[in-house]
């Protein structure tokens, strides 16, 4: 099979591949779409391969089941199906992908294979984030029914907004800088927009709605934790998915503010017993779309699945410029 790899984590290659067998609990997916995300660039940066083999990225995939294992029960061969792997398995950057049943969803039938590839990781990580960590649906006692989402025009901030929206009568407060990232955040549903390249807190208290209780920061954390920790309410709950250089969490003592880390390979990587949590979260994210409750967010499609165009998506990745997801599709 072809395949997107590297052994100099400063140059991708096309490559050929052996094709790779279902057994057990995997399902070998035909891979039509794929997209990029900050984990892509992050892992290329840090991993070199051993001597003589390669590292293929990619943790965003739409496709087509072509064989799977003894113990798989809930896919057969020719069902459409998306998902974002784990990161500790060759990525989805090539023609087939052995992936575990239980990370795996039914595509919406409704969305091309461009636009579903655009949505499992970042959509598995709102949801994660919102439901599981920071609890959305328990009131912060006194804080105004609002979250704040630093990043709001990015893959995880653009879905976020939009489970918000659909499945909660919280108040959106979404940053954005720049016109474009602006307008993006409106029309997905975010009730105010302020901007991050300003100081937040004082934005906030500006709007009049009090002193939110829960906080998702996506970007730029240890940018703006201070002012995270100024504008929430005591007893709030704030909630991050970058990776600061570091963190001091001894200001979020005084107000008794509890603080969660979000992984979305977490449950994969350690195997939890409830691994197959993402799937089920998957199957609702693809009923919501095909209900017209939440919508792909593409923000661009850079063409087929090759080196060069790899590497042109992690390159606007790192700029800071992206406005949701880049996609990629078929092989060139």
């Amino acid at each position: 099979m072809r395949a997107v790899g590297y052994q100099d984590p400063d140059r991708l290659e096309t490559i050929e591949l052996p094709d790779p067998v279902a057994s057990g609990r995997d399902l070998l997916v035909e891979i039509r779409a794929v997209s990029v995300n900050p984990v892509d660039t992050k892992v290329r940066g840090r991993e070199t391969p051993p001597p003589g083999q390669w590292r293929v990225l990619g943790w965003d995939a739409a496709g087509i089941v072509r064989a799977v294992g003894d113990a798989v029960r809930g896919f057969a061969p020719g069902d459409a199906v998306w998902y974002a792997g784990t990161l500790d398995r060759p990525g989805s950057n090539a023609e087939l992908q052995l992936v575990d049943e239980r990370l795996v969803g039914r595509k919406p039938v409704s969305l091309g294979w461009a636009e579903a590839a655009a949505m499992p990781l970042t959509a598995v990580t709102a949801w994660e984030m919102l439901f599981d960590r920071l609890d959305i649906h328990r009131a912060v006692p006194g804080a105004a029914p609002a979250v704040l989402i630093v990043g709001g025009a990015g893959g995880v901030g653009s879905i976020a907004i939009q489970l918000l929206r659909a499945l909660t009568d919280l108040t959106v407060i979404a940053t954005a800088s720049r016109p474009e990232t602006t307008d993006w955040v409106r029309a997905l549903g975010a009730h105010h927009v302020i901007d991050h390249s300003r100081p937040l807190a004082a934005q906030i208290a500006a709007l009049g709605l009090g002193a939110p209780g829960l906080v998702f920061s996506t970007t730029q954390t240890d940018r703006h934790f201070d002012q995270l920790v100024e504008l929430i309410a005591p007893q709030g709950r704030i909630g991050l998915i970058d990776d600061p250089a570091s963190l001091d969490a001894l200001p979020l003592k005084r107000k008794s503010l509890s603080l969660h880390w979000e992984l979305m390979y977490t449950r994969s990587l350690f195997e939890t017993p409830d691994m197959s949590e993402q799937g089920r979260i998957l199957g609702e994210l693809s009923r919501l779309v095909d209900a017209g409750t939440i919508r792909t967010t593409l923000g661009a499609h850079l063409g087929a699945i090759t080196a060069a165009n790899l590497q042109r998506a992690h390159d606007v990745l790192t700029s800071g410029t992206a406005r949701g997801k880049l996609v990629l599709e078929g092989f060139g």
